[in-house]
């Protein structure tokens, strides 16, 4: 929780992970070179998706879109994610700094909006001009914004737009840490689905996923016991109420492969191969 002493935060919206030959290790020298102009404009640097509580990303994301008092968007490499948060952002007609590298291409949607250019390669001398120009930009648009009421930074400069306003709803104490709870145990779940189906394909890794579409219970378990008698070796690795059961086979061959198909056609037409590691299976394996 922060006090009146403390510094307002700018938001930071940029890539973080490699895109257009520019490696992670480059985004992070980026973020520090952002991070030192923004604390030189008297400012705390973060980006949106960070917070001090636990909570679904993606809402949180939106609010601080839309609370940050100021927000400095890179957009080099035009990556998808930042482009769809900058629309946000300047839907919310909110402070915002748009910067680029010489590399990256002006998006005609956003050409109107002033970017300020620093060199891909992050030359020394170049960087210090850019560090120098975008605190002083941030101190000066956050000041305008602060004393003009009908500062814009894009919106109204096509119209007289009302923006809506995002509601805080107020909720009980342990409805809250309810939904918390809810949320944290979903991230676990999904962290876990994935651990396990990495090392499940790290173990298996020419394994054939076989999927049984729309298969009643009965034609499901007849399957199985055919593929038994046949001395095919599976493991029913998945399956939902509807009648979607998937097997999983270690490393078949191509004669196995067809052999399996020729079994489960008996018994669910629909029968298909998923996509997978190794080569794709030929249409009648």
């Amino acid at each position: 929780m922060t006090s009146s002493s403390d510094p307002l935060i700018c938001g930071i919206v940029m890539p973080i992970s490699a895109i257009d030959t520019c490696t992670e290790e480059h985004w992070r020298d980026v973020r520090e070179i952002l991070t030192e102009a923004i604390q030189d404009a008297g400012f705390s640097p973060q980006l949106v998706s960070d917070a001090d509580d636990v909570g679904i990303i993606q809402k949180r994301i939106i609010q601080n879109l839309y609370e940050n008092p100021i927000v400095v968007c890179d957009v080099s490499a035009k990556n998808p994610n930042v482009m769809f948060e900058l629309g946000m952002r300047l839907a919310f007609d909110r402070p915002t700094i748009i910067v680029k590298d010489d590399k990256t291409s002006y998006s005609f949607d956003t050409s109107p909006v002033e970017h300020l250019p620093y060199p891909r390669d992050l030359r020394f001398s170049k960087i210090v001009e850019f560090k120098t120009a975008l605190t002083e930009k941030i101190k000066a648009t956050h000041d305008r914004a602060q004393k003009d009421k009908n500062y814009t930074t894009f919106l109204k400069h096509f119209g007289t737009f009302k923006v809506a306003e995002l509601k805080t709803e107020i909720v009980p104490q342990d409805q809250l840490v309810l939904e918390e709870m809810k949320s944290l145990r979903e991230l676990v779940l999904a962290l876990s689905i994935s651990a396990r189906t990495s090392e499940r394909d790290s173990v298996l890794p020419n394994a054939r996923i076989l999927c049984l579409r729309d298969a009643p219970p009965a034609h499901v378990k007849s399957f199985a016991d055919d593929l038994r008698s046949s001395g095919l070796e599976a493991r029913r690795s998945s399956g939902s109420p509807e009648g979607h059961a998937h097997f999983r086979f270690s490393a078949p061959s191509l004669e196995e492969r067809r052999a399996i198909m020729t079994i489960a056609k008996n018994h669910v037409p629909d029968a298909r191969w998923l996509t997978g590691p190794g080569p794709r299976p030929t249409a009648d394996a």
